[in-house]
């Protein structure tokens, strides 16, 4: 059985006469922690949204764990197992954690018609283990969100990809207006998601970021891919030379050949 989660062919997006996506081929397998690079207008967060259906691709195919797929919507996607924490985290400010955990899909104990009672016990219960398989450190989940710090909202937001049995993570620079130690929270969870077997997609402009937590970069300009590194066969520099076009995918191409 292949241990490729995702896999893209050909994707590419048009909107009118901009090519914001021009055949992205990509790949991401099991347990792998793979960072997504490039300027502002590049094409990262074009790519994300068509493997999340929050639009419709122009062209090309998606394969998720193990078979073509034709996700609708993001909803469709999010079904599927694909988990993705976006730079606004859309998260309630004013509900408590496992509320924001279980938004839109509370547990129901029983159905009177048109009304629901919810099973709070069991959303709590699976709020706290959701928390402790990412190693995040919340001390009181009944607080609600606007009481809490810009890194312990990110946490929330990255628990609950987690609490799903998510079969792919997608995080939108999760550390971009965090402090120093709030950083280092964060990471220790990607950390913690990858020794798990959680296959990660990190878009992210820190290089040291990325060269300590991913395995693979790949380096999107112009809306396409130029390059797919290996971390340990690479440096900052060399990343850097393909996100500003000082080295060319033709030139990592025959680099590949070679």
């Amino acid at each position: 059985m292949s241990d490729i989660v995702l896999k893209t062919e050909g994707l590419t997006k048009h909107y009118g006469g901009v090519h914001a996506l021009e055949g992205a081929n990509f790949e991401i397998r099991r347990g792998e922690c793979v960072a997504i690079m490039g300027d502002n207008g590049a094409g990262k967060s074009t790519f994300v949204r068509q493997i999340t259906a929050v639009e419709q691709r122009t062209s090309g195919r998606i394969w998720f764990n193990g078979g073509h797929v034709e996700f609708a919507d993001p909803l469709e996607a999010r079904e599927a197992g694909i988990e993705t924490v976006f730079q606004t985290l859309a998260l309630a400010d004013h509900l408590n954690v496992p509320d924001n955990l279980f938004l839109g899909r509370e547990l129901v104990k029983f159905r009177l018609g048109p009304f629901s009672i919810l099973d709070y016990k069991a959303m709590r219960k699976a709020t706290i283990e959701g928390l402790e398989k990412t190693g995040v450190k919340i001390p009181n989940i009944s607080n609600t969100i606007q009481n809490m710090s810009g890194g312990q909202r990110q946490c929330v937001a990255i628990a609950r990809t987690a609490t799903f049995k998510s079969k792919l993570i997608i995080m939108d620079e999760p550390t971009a207006a965090l402090g120093v130690q709030e950083t280092a929270q964060v990471e220790n969870i990607v950390r913690t998601l990858k020794g798990q077997g959680e296959p990660v997609i990190l878009i992210s402009h820190n290089m040291r970021q990325v060269m300590d937590l991913c395995d693979r970069i790949v380096v999107f300009r112009r809306g396409r891919i130029v390059a797919n590194l290996r971390k340990d066969e690479t440096d900052g520099q060399d990343v850097v030379a393909y996100i500003t076009g000082a080295k060319t995918q033709a030139e990592y191409e025959d680099v590949a050949a070679a």
